[in-house]
């Protein structure tokens, strides 16, 4: 007895249906699972786990934060780059700030929900707390002895030309001191949170002030990556850390340093990308060769 048509098609589809399920959907997981499985890929197809003491303290594929219960730098520990990743490193919220180089003026006001800082001011108030931390020079063109975005809010007669007439700095209020006493002959006065000044027909100036060209603090150190995970630093930042481990620690410094270049890495296949220094395992590495005293 022949099949209808319609049958026969029907039958053709779910063989298909069977055999592809097989192949795609078992066979070949399967076979991956396997290959990784291999001497040399099972700990990167496992997450590239890294452990202490028996227990697992991290992946070397994801940042962790070396910070005390206040969001303090635990000294002893070589520090991360900043996340904006959730709270810091959150894999289910990969994520990047979102903000440009035209990001120069904080949103200031007296409503936490409302406030928020702009990009400049955030590097700045890291460049600031690096510098304070390691003992070098903090500051970075463009931004006020006190770690916020130097911003001038200019007034003129003429709106964009004229006599300047009232100069604010955007981005610091009472108890502060403005970052420049005046600006071409006007006194700069202090900002009034929940005031928008660009509405009110200022323009905007950043003022690059006295900073050296090339900060001392590397730009990996005051800057999040762009997926918030990114477990390594570069060398330059590491190198600026070598002094404050090795005191805290009570060791050389060199010891501390052919440790950082034991944990470097060099550009993917030799060109693409640049130098890094995983830090998880740099410290795990630290606390077992110069555990805390």
């Amino acid at each position: 007895m022949r099949l209808p048509n319609w049958l026969t098609q029907h039958l053709a589809a779910l063989r298909a249906l069977l055999v592809f399920t097989v192949l795609l959907g078992l066979a070949y997981p399967l076979a991956l699972v396997a290959a990784g499985q291999l001497p040399g890929l099972s700990g990167k197809s496992d997450g590239s786990l890294l452990t202490a003491g028996g227990k697992t303290v991290g992946s070397a594929l994801i940042g962790q934060s070396f910070t005390d219960a206040d969001g303090n730098p635990v000294p002893r520990y070589f520090q991360s780059r900043p996340s904006a990743a959730g709270d810091g490193y959150d894999p289910t919220a990969t994520a990047a700030s979102n903000l440009g180089p035209e990001s120069v003026v904080d949103t200031l006001s007296t409503d936490p929900e409302t406030a928020s800082e702009s990009l400049l001011t955030t590097v700045c108030a890291r460049s600031k707390a690096v510098g304070e931390l390691d003992g070098v020079d903090g500051r970075r063109p463009y931004c006020t002895n006190d770690g916020v975005g130097a911003v001038l809010a200019v007034f003129r007669t003429n709106g964009l030309t004229g006599a300047v007439t009232r100069v604010v700095s955007v981005n610091q209020t009472t108890p502060a001191t403005p970052f420049v006493t005046s600006w071409q002959g006007v006194p700069v006065e202090l900002a009034t949170p929940d005031q928008d000044y660009v509405a009110e027909g200022a323009l905007i100036v950043p003022v690059r002030g006295d900073a050296p060209a090339k900060p001392a603090v590397p730009a990996d150190a005051v800057t999040a990556s762009g997926s918030g995970l990114d477990p390594h630093i570069s060398p330059a930042y590491a190198q600026l850390q070598v002094d404050r481990v090795a005191r805290e620690r009570g060791t050389d410094p060199a010891a501390v340093q052919r440790l950082v270049e034991q944990h470097t890495t060099g550009r993917a296949l030799g060109f693409m990308g640049e130098p890094g220094v995983n830090v998880l395992a740099l410290n795990l590495a630290l606390d077992e060769q110069f555990p805390a005293r």
